[in-house]
């Protein structure tokens, strides 16, 4: 099988085939940057990065750009709220943003372009709209989008053409569903506007763009005519991305995005986010209660299009799950190899694990089947090492590893548990130095100091555990949560 992406325009699982053979150019919506992102954002960034990495994993060379919206309605009212301007006001959730993506893990995308870099373009791409008649100008400044003239409005959201009202015009940057209406491409500035410096020049006076066209804008600069895939949370299908196909196919005359993609909502404890329910949970409010790892673990615990219920004993769930992989990592690394060692059956679960695996992702990034194949390999390689007389072969090891690299390429679960549980070496040394020294007085029959010795890691985080292999360490919290085995 191949990879197949289910297609928001048509409503159907469609073989993914890019414009350009082993080229991928890529647009996600990004957030707007009024506030800081909260856990139901990321988890759409976060299916972001897992088709970044997915699709770089299937040898594509991928160009991926995911926007910073930094000027629309809700930003210059609160700027022009605090007296600042949108750029001072936008600074600090944009570091806040990457700061998070960095915290679950999210691999850097290949450009964040802002709105406000791109207004020459974006006053041109207007100028190209009324030259065409499918934009007008008002006596106040502001251009519309004339929707009657273009006839395939709706085939994205499948609102009824019969429901346009003609002639009437809204100016805010969201509006109701079934509520067709002619829509703000460029908006004559406001004492606000010109307070929070969020004003341009323009052939109609000065104004500001609206938020639908910041996107296709910078979605054609960086990408060009036809984009392969758009990405968005499905709150986005209407009026963002139906409005966003209008512009750009009017001027272009091509399609706009061969797929779209778009993410389902996440509920928190069975219930819809919202701030008077204080559920609203930020990336920083909840590595306080459990490690990056496990969130991003349980963001991807479900298929993207299906319903994500973010539970507290999901998230402790999800921690454990982490914990079994690092487990396996580490007894891999100890098992002791020998040369002509009888196989122990795990370079054929890796290699069943690693299609179960792919098979599972090319079904519309079936991340629950993915992870199915992540841990039955996990289990089944465990049962595989408990029959082993004491040693492995080479190949099983390397065959085992590569699987769980492999997989983790995609997932990057592991990868954002084993970064989580660094330990600098001048700490690893003054550590090992007491398991060392607990060890003697062990072997003295010393359990005095020996138990003080233990006391007194417990009271730093870390706990022992003996084996007949020596004594190994382990920070039981790490500050991003994770564990980590010595």
């Amino acid at each position: 099988m191949s990879l197949h992406l289910h297609d928001t325009l048509t409503r159907s699982l469609r073989y993914f085939t890019p414009l350009r053979p082993g080229r991928v150019g890529i647009y996600g919506c990004g957030p707007t940057v009024y506030g800081r992102a909260h856990i139901g954002n990321f988890r759409a960034f976060v299916v972001y990065d897992l088709l970044h990495r997915y699709l770089e994993w299937l040898g594509y060379e991928v160009r991926f750009v995911v926007n910073l919206t930094d000027v629309d309605d809700r930003i210059v009212e609160l700027a022009a709220e605090t007296g600042q301007s949108i750029r001072e006001f936008a600074a600090p959730h944009v570091r806040s943003f990457l700061a998070d993506a960095d915290t679950l893990g999210m691999r850097p995308f290949d450009r964040h372009p802002r709105a406000t870099e791109y207004v020459p373009e974006m006053t041109a791409f207007v100028s190209r709209l009324v030259e065409r008649g499918l934009a007008y100008a008002t006596p106040d400044g502001s251009v519309y989008f004339r929707i009657s003239g273009f006839p395939e409005y709706g085939r994205l959201s499948r609102i009824d053409p019969d429901a346009l009202r003609p002639g009437e015009r809204v100016a805010d940057d969201k509006y109701e569903k079934d509520d067709i209406r002619d829509f703000a491409l460029w908006k004559a500035a406001r004492p606000e506007d010109e307070y929070a410096d969020a004003a341009w020049e323009s052939p109609w006076g000065r104004g500001r763009p609206g938020w639908h066209l910041e996107c296709s804008v910078m979605a054609l600069s960086e990408i060009g005519d036809t984009v392969d895939i758009h990405l968005g949370g499905e709150d986005l299908v209407f009026p963002h991305h139906e409005d966003e196909i209008a512009q750009s196919e009017g001027v272009t005359g091509e399609t706009f995005a061969r797929h779209w993609v778009h993410v389902k909502h996440l509920l928190v404890e069975g219930r819809k986010m919202s701030k008077s329910l204080g559920n609203t949970y930020t990336v920083p409010q909840l590595t306080e209660r459990s490690e990056p790892a496990a969130i991003r673990h349980l963001l991807l615990s479900a298929q993207y299009r299906s319903e994500l219920n973010f539970t507290f004993g999901g998230l402790e769930a999800s921690r454990r799950a982490v914990q079994r992989l690092l487990d396996f990592r580490d007894r891999l690394a100890r098992t002791p190899t020998r040369p002509g060692a009888p196989p122990a059956g795990i370079e054929g679960l890796a290699g069943d694990a690693l299609a179960r695996f792919r098979e599972a992702m090319d079904d519309d990034l079936n991340t629950a089947g993915a992870l199915a194949a992540l841990f039955v390999f996990v289990k089944e390689a465990n049962t595989a090492l408990d029959g082993a007389a004491g040693a492995i072969s080479e190949g099983d090891r390397e065959s085992a590893e590569a699987a769980l690299a492999s997989m983790d390429e995609v997932l990057g679960v592991l990868e954002l548990a084993l970064a989580g549980r660094e330990v600098p070496e001048p700490e690893r040394e003054r550590i090992e130095v007491l398991v060392a020294k607990r060890d003697l007085a062990r072997s003295r029959r010393d359990f005095a100091q020996a138990d003080a010795i233990r006391d007194q890691l417990a009271g730093e985080g870390i706990v022992l555990e003996d084996s007949p292999e020596g004594t190994r360490w382990k920070h039981a919290r790490s500050r991003a949560g994770s564990t980590a085995a010595h």
